[in-house]
């Protein structure tokens, strides 16, 4: 994703999504093509690898450090 040049396109989005995108890039500061970019670059990673990103698997692994005998429990 290092190279900076842009290409204009066209789609439709659903309104809500849209707006709730809005409002985040209003309440960040940011662009929308910012978060556009940030969005499809997320989605190409999480594809790529096929398996959670590592922010993830580590939120999952400190819960089931800490919680571990809890979801032991619930399982039976």
């Amino acid at each position: 994703m290092a190279n900076l040049a842009r290409e204009k396109f066209a789609t439709q989005v659903n309104s809500e999504i849209l707006a709730s995108v809005r409002d985040l890039a209003q309440s960040e500061g940011r662009q929308l093509q910012a978060l556009v970019d940030e969005a499809l670059a997320d989605l190409i990673e999480k594809r790529k690898q096929n398996r959670p990103r590592a922010h993830v698997l580590a939120a999952y692994q400190a819960s089931h450090e800490k919680f571990g005998p809890l979801y032991q429990k619930l399982a039976k």
